[in-house]
Order: structure tokens, then sequence, then C-alpha cells
């Protein structure tokens, strides 16, 4: 079998969001920290607003220690942004303290911020902590942004902006989500 070529780093981090009001978002995410964990980088995903019910908490221990996962959010994903709860406050504080601490021990290559928009959307975290955030970032250091409604200030200081446009979806058939494929 041949030896597997490994990547010391990357040269240059970039900013990368995934929005948009259709499915894909995490999973393009995902796509991407495994083509890098194929290379030997080391691949941090942090999950805002989730908990570890989700397919790929099955899979990704086996991809240790090139990719690590962490959740942080409570059963049921439902946030009220006008009033949101204390303890959804906490989560998402925990996990910006989490990404700062990730960052900082420079065993990073490419940190996924999971639903991160979402987060500032339901007022869970602040988009200036997040712009700080990316601003300070080590220049090495590939982070993606994923969740619908980023806002417009991510979107313009970001390298790369996909938005995932509904033209059909199989709600729209009474198809329910479906575990192993949308979970």
């Amino acid at each position: 079998m041949a030896e597997q070529e490994k990547l010391e780093g990357l040269e240059q981090g970039l900013v990368q969001i995934y929005t948009g009001n259709c499915k894909g978002k995490s999973t393009a995410a995902f796509g991407l920290a495994l083509r890098a964990a194929g290379y030997g980088l080391k691949v941090h995903i942090i999950q805002f607003m989730k908990t570890p019910d989700y397919g790929e908490h099955k899979s990704f221990p086996r991809l240790a220690p090139e990719i690590e996962v962490k959740t942080f959010g409570r059963k049921g994903f439902i946030v009220d942004p006008k009033k949101p709860k204390q303890e959804d406050i906490d989560q998402a504080t925990a996990a910006m303290n989490y990404a700062r601490k990730v960052i900082k021990s420079g065993n990073v290559d490419v940190l996924i911020l999971d639903e991160i928009n979402n987060a500032i959307y339901f007022n869970l975290i602040k988009e200036e902590e997040v712009l700080e955030f990316l601003k300070q970032r080590p220049k090495n250091v590939e982070i993606i942004l994923t969740g619908r409604n980023a806002p417009e200030s991510l979107i313009e200081i970001a390298d790369l902006v996909t938005d995932m446009r509904q033209v059909k979806h199989p709600y729209e058939q009474g198809i329910n989500a479906r575990k192993g494929i949308e979970y």
C-alpha cells in the first residue's frame, strides 16, 4: 500500500460559510472535514445548539484523532429568538469559549463552527463576538461557519459563501427527516 500523503498544516486558512434555507450545510462541512482528515489535517468540530444524537457522532470517533467533535446544546433544538433560555445562552457561551481554547492550543488546521449562524440569529451569542474571533484567528486555520441566517457582516469578511437554496424538498411530499440521511 502506498504511503499516505500527509500535509504539515495549512499555509493559508480561509473563512467559509455554508448558509441558506435548505439541507446540506453541516453535511458539506463534514465532507470537508473528511477530506482534510484524509491528508492528516487536524479538524475540530464544535456544534452549537446540538446534542450528540446525530449519525455523525457514531462515525467521527472512528476518525480520531484527526477529527474531534464537541457538542453544546440541549435536546430539541427549539429556541425562542425573542426570549432564549439562559441554558441555551450558557451552552453557546461555552461553545465559543471552547473554540477560543482550541484556537489557542495550536492543535487545529480546520475549525468547523456548526450552527453558529443560528446561534447568532437566536441571540445566544453576539455577532460582534464572532467577528472579533474571526479577525483574531491564526491565518493558517480554515474556519467554516454553518447554519441558516448568516449575518451580512460575516458574509462580507468570508472568503467563500455558499447559500443552500431550496428548490425542492421531501418535506413538501410529507416525507419526514430520516435517520442516517437528515440526522
